[in-house]
């Protein structure tokens, strides 16, 4: 029987005990709730407001509180009215930013380059160029999609390099142009290789392997890919040789050997050296077996 009260005395206090602590949560909640409210209100409040030094002064306060939504909802409401004065630069300003800080690359390179529209001159002119080409970078999609949005900001971060070729922001643009640049180079390949795959159906699409391959390489000549690309030339021309009518294959087997020499001559130690070797041979042997012909 006492281990029965003593149990049901333990019971009763913890009971009591969640109660109290519910209703303090609740109390918390409540409170937490009354100023969410509160603070939408004045939010609210200062949307609504006609007076746009008031809304300015607001903003910014809810600017460097980092309540970025508030901040640029109100200030462009107000962007008209301060056009061409020092408080519509900052209003362009902070538009730009708070996007940025809440990751909306797209509206944030927007903004900055309104900025440099409007006032090229400006003291935030430098920033906002580079932020606008980070953007790009920013937004840059994955290499097997299309990569208009790359060249753009490739684009941009380059005429930044120019504008401000002493930035300390500079060695950031020129990394970025070199990833982005690499980007395009690996889309490139993969063209290459997509051609390469597709061989002969319905047309010469080795032909189109190489030409993709050679572009890239002109284009981006220190790629990652650069002996990739090399070795995809020399197999696309091998290919081609192997699947062409007889009248052709002689000059395209000795493409393909001369190719085989640019590779090795390039790569001497190359991870793609066995398969050249293999490949240089059975052109050899053709073109050999052909001479042996024309002697006797």
């Amino acid at each position: 029987m006492d281990v029965f009260l003593l149990s049901f005395e333990r019971f009763y206090l913890f009971s009591r005990i969640r109660f109290k602590m519910g209703k303090t949560v609740r109390h918390i909640t409540l409170i937490i709730t009354a100023l969410g409210l509160l603070s939408c209100g004045g939010y609210n409040k200062v949307l609504k407001s006609t007076d746009n030094d008031y809304k300015y002064e607001k903003a910014m306060e809810y600017y460097q509180a980092e309540e970025y939504y508030k901040a640029h909802s109100i200030l462009e409401t107000v962007g008209s009215a301060f056009r061409g004065t020092e408080k519509g630069e900052n209003v362009i300003y902070t538009i730009a930013m708070s996007h940025y800080k809440t990751k909306d690359f797209e509206s944030a390179k927007s903004y900055f380059s309104s900025y440099g529209r409007s006032y090229p001159q400006g003291k935030h002119a430098e920033e906002c160029k580079f932020l606008a080409g980070v953007c790009l970078y920013k937004v840059s999609p994955d290499v097997k999609l299309d990569q208009t949005s790359t060249s753009e900001a490739i684009d941009e971060l380059l005429e930044f390099t120019t504008l401000y070729p002493k930035s300390k922001e500079l060695p950031v643009a020129l990394k970025y142009i070199e990833e982005l640049q690499e980007k395009l180079a690996e889309k490139e390949y993969l063209n290459a290789k997509l051609y390469y795959n597709l061989g002969d159906y319905m047309g010469n699409n080795y032909q189109s392997a190489v030409v993709t391959a050679t572009n890239a390489l002109k284009h981006y000549p220190d790629t990652k890919r650069k002996e990739d690309l090399h070795f995809l030339i020399l197999d696309a021309k091998y290919m081609q040789a192997e699947k062409s009518v007889e009248k052709k294959m002689e000059d395209r087997y000795r493409d393909t050997i001369d190719e085989y020499f640019n590779y090795i001559g390039e790569f001497p130690d190359g991870k793609h050296r066995k398969e050249a070797e293999k490949i240089h041979e059975k052109a050899k042997k053709y073109i050999d077996h052909l001479e042996a012909k024309r002697t006797n």
